[in-house]
């Protein structure tokens, strides 16, 4: 048996990634990977022309090697240049800036493969470039100060994941007075004895730090946690556990700023209700303790964990935030943020609702929740916002009078937020719907009113033209609401709530398969789709004659612990129509029953009949739906 020698080599290390990748892709997916593929092509042809290989690109991430650190470093400053022109005619939200880290280091060569703790370093050190920036490791630093027309800034020893000692690393620095600079070194070397003593007690407890760090920013493979080892059960939607920020800076005397970030971040996360968020009190007892998430999920009984940690250099304070499924030991979602000390407190909001909203987005509805943090910088408004939409979708009178009072509290709190202005509208077209306005006509009337508002302070906001499309679906101008629908969905095409709206509209136009097309779409892109959708898909798979398929969907919902009593309503209303599809009207009889214990007047025939001949474009549709409930026993 012969065992194959592990090759070696020292070789200059580039790694890049995306600054805020997930928010772009949330924003605009398909848009977000054509230019990452643009882009990088172009990064692609500049490191080959100084020599390098670009060894892999998964995701938003590219690493490439060098035998030569000035090669690397040269290649790095032509792509930050040639970015920062294309990315000059794009809006701010939408520039695709990458972040660089530079390293020389040992690395094992395995076919075209390269790992190692050279590769790990450079990809640590990428993580403390700023958007369109390049951070260099020590070594590298060490190869190149002489040789090219730029500055560098020293940053530091900095703690690295996965690596026991700290790793200088240097900001480059392309202003054109600061060429052949080195700023912050030569004061760090002409430090008194005293100083040095100092210095080498902070390094010691950096030291200490750092190690304490790795077990909790630990490899990237993560065990999994069990379900059946979990001291609770996990709840029915997505379930959270942040754990205390990380204190990096070696002085106690800072917990209160990881301390109070946590807990502000925790606050804010138990208002959102489609979340499921431990409390402080049982997060805490993690504090300072080496935890693996495994563990932390299993206690808790959660899914997801959250963790951070803090660094403080001088006058600035960087955060860095990850999100770990621990069901499959990933990694879902990263970021980091970089404030001066005395601002960071004024930015606490910005920074929970960049968090929160990112949360949301990962655990929710994706790029609604995306669409509606991009709507305001009021955090509370935010809040507030969300708590109406989750009392919204559950479609009860009781339900949408909450919503409603929520809308105008996020309304007062910023009068410029188009969406929540958008959910105030909905909330008075509901009112019709439930059939408990008393006033249609006003109701109705300023339902418009608020789409218009809403479109006015903000022209891109997608649920203020749905609202205009199911404005128009009522008043029975279907290509009009048509319009309007694709506009929304233009707008926001990864917004499942912008699709299920559209499918409403295209079911009633006729459209059926079209309808159960998008409500499809709309349920793939948030997982933890609201009741609502399941009874839009019963209707659909009703209406297209596909029966089987409406039981299985109408069963489902009935078994739905979030479903309203409304959507249990329709559940029964379909069942009875598809066992008449079935053939099987003994069984569409007792759902016909069960419907009218809850509601007397919903299961009549006069009822449907009205809804259904004021809703469908062709009035065969609509005669065919209720001569189905006729058969099931309705009366």
């Amino acid at each position: 048996m012969t065992t194959e020698k592990v090759k070696r080599k020292l070789t200059a290390i580039f790694s890049a990634d995306v600054k805020g990748y997930s928010r772009l892709m949330g924003a605009d997916e398909v848009g977000t990977i054509r230019i990452l593929q643009t882009y990088r092509q172009v990064m692609s042809d500049l490191i080959q022309k100084k020599g390098g290989r670009v060894v892999d690109s998964p995701g938003d991430n590219v690493l490439a090697e060098f035998a030569s650190v000035v090669d690397a470093l040269e290649s790095a400053i032509e792509i930050q240049r040639e970015l920062k022109v294309r990315n000059a005619d794009r809006s701010e939200s939408r520039r695709m800036e990458f972040r660089i880290g530079i390293n020389l280091g040992d690395v094992v060569e395995e076919g075209e493969r390269i790992y190692g703790d050279g590769v790990n370093i450079a990809a640590r050190i990428e993580g403390l470039a700023e958007a369109g920036g390049i951070c260099i490791s020590g070594t590298a630093f060490d190869q190149v100060k002489n040789k090219l027309s730029v500055g560098y800034q020293f940053l530091g020893k900095q703690a690295v994941k996965n690596i026991p000692d700290p790793v200088r690393a240097y900001k480059v620095l392309l202003e054109p007075e600061v060429v052949g600079k080195v700023i912050g070194e030569k004061e760090s070397k002409e430090r008194s004895w005293a100083g040095k003593a100092v210095t080498a007690v902070v390094v010691l407890v950096l030291v200490t730090g750092a190690l304490v760090w790795n077990f909790y920013w630990r490899a990237p493979k993560i065990e999994p946690a069990s379900k059946e080892k979990m001291a609770f059960p996990l709840p029915d939607k997505p379930s959270v556990a942040v754990l205390p920020f990380v204190n990096m800076t070696g002085d106690p005397a800072q917990d209160y700023i990881s301390d109070g970030l946590t807990d502000y971040i925790i606050t804010s996360l138990s208002s959102m209700p489609h979340l499921f968020v431990i409390a402080s009190n049982s997060t805490f007892t993690y504090k300072g303790k080496p935890v693996k998430v495994q563990r932390v999920a299993e206690d808790l009984g959660v899914q997801y964990v959250l963790e951070g940690s803090m660094q403080k250099t001088e006058n600035r304070v960087r955060l860095s935030v990850q999100l770990i499924d621990a069901l499959n030991g990933r990694h879902l979602w990263a970021e980091s943020y970089d404030r001066s000390l005395e601002d960071l407190f004024a930015f606490q909001d910005e920074i929970s609702m960049k968090i929160i909203t990112s949360l949301q987005v990962k655990l929710t509805e994706g790029a609604y929740a995306s669409a509606a943090g991009k709507s305001t910088k009021n955090l509370k408004a935010l809040q507030c916002f969300w708590q109406g939409e989750y009392h919204f979708i559950r479609m009860t009178a009781e339900d949408n009078a909450v919503a409603g009072q929520y809308a105008q509290k996020a309304i007062e709190m910023d009068p410029e937020f188009s969406t929540a202005w958008a959910l105030l509208g909905y909330v008075h077209l509901e009112d019709v719907l439930l059939g408990v306005s008393k006033s249609p006509a006003e109701s109705l009337k300023r339902a418009g009113e608020y789409a218009q508002k809403a479109i006015a302070l903000n022209d891109s906001c997608a649920k203020a033209y749905a609202l205009v499309g199911h404005l128009r679906l009522l008043q029975r101008n279907y290509d009009e609401a048509i319009k309007y629908g694709e506009k929304a969905v233009a707008l926001n095409p990864n917004d499942p709530h912008m699709l299920a709206i559209f499918s409403i509209i295209t079911h009633f136009d006729g459209r059926f398969e079209e309808s159960i097309a998008l409500i499809k779409k709309a349920m793939r892109l948030c997982p933890n789709y609201p009741a609502y959708f399941l009874n839009f898909m019963c209707r659909y798979y009703i209406m297209a004659g596909r029966y089987e398929e409406a039981t299985t969907a109408s069963n489902l919902l009935l078994s739905r612990s979030d479903r309203s009593e409304w959507d249990a309503m329709c559940a029964h209303i379909s069942l009875a129509q598809a066992y008449v599809g079935l053939g099987r009207s003994d069984e569409a009889r007792l759902h016909i029953e069960e419907g009218r214990k809850m509601n007397a007047e919903v299961f009549t025939l006069g009822w449907n009949r009205e809804r259904a001949t004021r809703s469908y474009r062709d009035p065969a549709d609509a005669e065919r739906l209720v001569a189905m409930l006729l058969k099931a026993g309705m009366k």
